[in-house]
């Protein structure tokens, strides 16, 4: 593994990342940037952005914690009833919501994630630009049936709101992709944590969903994406393919003085150590799903492959009653099928977060990682 290159600040590492696009220095598509909290993502994408804004000029289409700022919420403290989320009108975010049918866009992308719709206010002599939600409900009737019912004006959860947020940004990226004249200055696409308060299928939904639109064939785009979260990263990492050299794979970390990054390579040592906590993490909690199967698999992919086994079933202990491991490979063979299988959370039954436990446990006496590395991992777990 080559050593980490030292950055003194972020501006200087942001203009690194700017240079590895660049044809004659790297000729990169993408940039995926794991980063534990804390560390100065958020700093980092605003570098990364101001390095190309010159007057007036933009070149970079970012979502961070200023975007989703952009968005504020009117909740009819004296009503009570008429409650809206407010669009900050002067940002440039929003140049093409008056004319484009952005909704019209947003609609199908939240369709993915949320029940509730949504109407965009955005005429062009108004100063209040604004989004309302309703959502419909199955009510009761007298003769034991149902009939649906709209809730209009209704304050949607922080998690609803975010992925309301990341929707619009997609359907922004989508414009900018298509050529939309609105956003014809967007060359790069900076994405900084895009799955703050979601729960865990969606991280792996958004995280899915954003890779497939990064890797269309007419995307023009450059784009970075830094995240804290190991499941979202890894399943980035998985979806644009180990052979892919057009993306670049890095970590960051906050040492002293000085920002240390170095590229995590076909196995970065992180990836491993930082799934294996959320793992244990999961399995001493109880919370465990069948998509951890999937990251289970992961795991032991990678690590057959290393020790240069045939397969990952040559990393699971042999019980007494079931000497050649059959039972867990065939387990965990039918638990992790398909892709990401697991967009509909399931939670394991008692017997199965029973042998999730024991292949876990088993393979990390086997196969122990450097003890001090995991134990940072989890440190920063926790304080995440």
């Amino acid at each position: 593994m080559k050593p980490a290159t030292p950055y003194g600040d972020l501006p200087t590492f942001a203009a690194r990342l700017r240079a590895l696009f660049d044809p004659e220095q790297g000729n990169k598509k993408c940039v995926l940037l794991y980063a534990y909290n804390g560390t100065g993502k958020t700093r980092l994408s605003m570098a990364f952005k101001d390095i190309g804004k010159q007057g007036d000029a933009r070149d970079t289409l970012y979502f961070n914690a200023f975007t989703e700022d952009l968005f504020s919420w009117d909740n009819d403290l004296d009503g009570d009833a008429d409650r809206k989320l407010k669009l900050n009108k002067a940002s440039r975010f929003f140049d093409g919501l008056a004319s484009l049918e952005l909704d019209n866009r947003i609609r199908p992308l939240l369709q993915r994630y949320a029940d509730f719709d949504f109407v965009i206010d955005a005429r062009e002599d108004s100063d209040d630009w604004n989004v309302r939600f309703a959502r419909t409900i199955a009510v009761p009737t007298e003769n034991g049936g149902t009939r649906s019912e709209v809730l209009d004006n209704i304050k949607v959860s922080r998690g609803e709101e975010n992925i309301f947020i990341w929707c619009f940004f997609l359907a922004i990226v989508e414009l900018a992709i298509d050529g939309a004249e609105a956003y014809q200055w967007a060359r790069y696409v900076y994405v900084d944590d895009p799955i703050s308060s979601l729960d865990e299928h969606n991280a792996i939904a958004v995280a899915n969903h954003l890779a497939k639109l990064l890797k269309r064939e007419d995307n023009g785009l450059k784009a970075v994406v830094s995240s804290h979260h190991t499941l979202f990263f890894n399943v980035l990492w998985n979806e644009f393919g180990r052979n892919n050299k057009k993306v670049e794979r890095l970590f960051l970390v906050k040492d002293d003085n000085a920002y240390l990054v170095r590229e995590t390579g076909d196995t970065p040592f992180f990836h491993h150590v930082a799934l294996l906590a959320e793992l244990q993490k999961a399995a001493d909690s109880g919370n465990l799903y069948t998509y951890h199967f999937n990251m289970l698999r992961a795991v032991l992919e990678k690590t057959a492959s290393f020790h240069g086994f045939p397969g990952f079933s040559s990393c699971i202990e042999k019980d007494r009653d079931d000497p050649d491991g059959i039972l867990h490979a065939r387990l965990i063979n039918v638990m992790s099928h398909g892709n990401y299988s697991l967009f509909e959370p399931t939670e394991m039954v008692p017997e199965n977060k029973e042998y999730f436990r024991r292949i876990l446990n088993d393979f990390r006496v086997r196969f122990p990682f450097n003890p001090e590395l995991f134990a940072e991992e989890a440190q920063q777990a926790n304080v995440r």
